[in-house]
């Protein structure tokens, strides 16, 4: 009997310490190296729980917290990684060298919470000539490569080449319980970079950016694609109706999804910006509400209440005032969370299992904000301490800095 199906589970939590001190990471480890058992040794096979077989025992540890699974027992430990039982979410980087400026110094790892480490991926299947960071000729701006994490996969999705033409024909996908990359399907138009990229219920989504020219055409199409289809079948990308204009061709963009619509902004910051919003169900372009636009001020995310992407609420990060906000469908207006000093200058973002992470301080950490609902105050209580999230932070694997995040399932280990 297999385990139950891959579940939602909190994959965060605060340290031990005061909510908002630093969590020690452990060293930064290669994925192949099952690091938190290296000290313990040898021991017969066990059973999971004395008097039953595995696979009811299985059924019997899926509800409990991975935390408590991970510090019971070395048998607990390897099915809390095994792929047959439910994983819990994690966070995946992408990063740079940090002493790395005319190479192009790309690598990829998960942090594991419950066991406090990053574990580095495997090297992904890049094309030749490769995607770069950073360009001899352009030091003060990092190139971007553009990933999405959708159908519970971590897509590469558009870069740019030394030359500054587009690197990947096809995305780049990795599976976190095979533990493997491999490649997509050709896109459906030119290969591009500068684009709008994002998921969409399980899918990826892509629309504008330029070729290795610019062409009118190009800079209006866009199409999604589901990573998790099945790869022998070759699923194609489905086409999408043509944006009404080329306005997303100038700088990466994020494409977020709520409430059955896809939304995004043409430039990030405070400057002069245009908004888009694609409905997925009517499979048309709409204008992006006017609160929505004026609020949108920096990197953004997206988080589902419960797995009802119809109730996902859109995070907003502003990046000179460092105040994390949640947007309001009913109101056409941003609602302040958290406003934090740590906040100003955050990069990057991701959503997921009630918290929000946001690379900060140049990459060289990320920090975490518990969003998710408060629990009912007790009788006596301050009324501020419901209102208050936890927030703390994670640094990135040493001689690093974060350029992407994404919460997806953790890795699935080999014993």
């Amino acid at each position: 009997m297999a385990a139950p199906a891959a579940a939602k589970r909190p994959y965060w939590q605060a340290p031990a310490t005061a909510a908002g001190a630093a969590e020690p990471n452990k060293r930064h480890r290669t994925a192949a190296a099952p690091a938190h058992m290296d000290a313990e040794p040898e021991q017969e096979e066990q059973p999971l729980l004395p008097g039953l077989p595995d696979h009811l025992a299985q059924l019997c540890l899926a509800p409990l917290p991975p935390r408590l699974l991970h510090a019971v027992c070395r048998p607990w430990r390897r099915l809390l990684y095994s792929p047959s039982f439910p994983p819990f979410l994690a966070l995946y980087a992408v990063l740079d060298d940090a002493a790395a400026f005319a190479g192009s110094g790309v690598s990829f790892a998960a942090y594991d919470a419950v066991a406090g480490r990053w574990d580095e991926l495997p090297a992904p299947p890049m094309p030749s000539p490769p995607p770069r960071l950073w360009h001899p000729a352009f030091l003060s701006r990092r190139l971007p490569l553009q990933s999405v994490a959708a159908g519970g996969r971590l897509v590469l999705v558009a870069g740019s080449t030394r030359a500054l033409a587009p690197a990947l024909p096809r995305p780049v996908v990795f599976d976190p319980a095979a533990r493997s990359w491999r490649l997509g399907p050709r896109l459906p138009f030119a290969p591009r970079r500068w684009c709008a990229a994002g998921a969409a219920r399980g899918r990826v989504f892509v629309a504008g950016g330029v070729g290795a020219g610019y062409d009118a055409s190009d800079a209006r199409s866009g199409a999604t694609w589901d990573p998790a289809a099945d790869a022998a079948a070759a699923a194609a990308w489905e086409p999408i109706p043509p944006m009404r204009d080329a306005r997303f061709s100038r700088d990466a963009a994020e494409a977020v999804c709520a409430a059955g619509k896809v939304c995004m902004v043409s430039l990030r910051g405070r400057g002069a910006k245009e908004g888009a919003v694609f409905d997925l169900r009517a499979a048309r372009w709409e204008d992006m509400p006017p609160g929505m636009l004026a609020g949108w001020k920096g990197p953004a995310a997206a988080a589902a209440a419960g797995g009802d992407e119809d109730e996902t609420t859109i995070f907003v990060v502003d990046e000179e005032r460092g105040a994390l906000s949640a947007y309001d469908w009913a109101g056409d207006r941003w609602r302040t969370v958290v406003e934090s000093e740590r906040l100003k200058g955050a990069a990057e973002m991701a959503a997921g299992g009630g918290r929000v992470c946001v690379a900060a301080q140049g990459g060289d950490k990320v920090l975490v904000v518990d969003v998710a609902p408060s629990r009912p105050r007790r009788w006596g209580a301050p009324a501020a301490a419901e209102l208050r999230p936890r927030v703390w932070e994670v640094a990135a694997p040493p001689g690093k800095r974060v350029v992407a995040l994404h919460v997806l399932p953790r890795m699935a280990r080999a014993d």
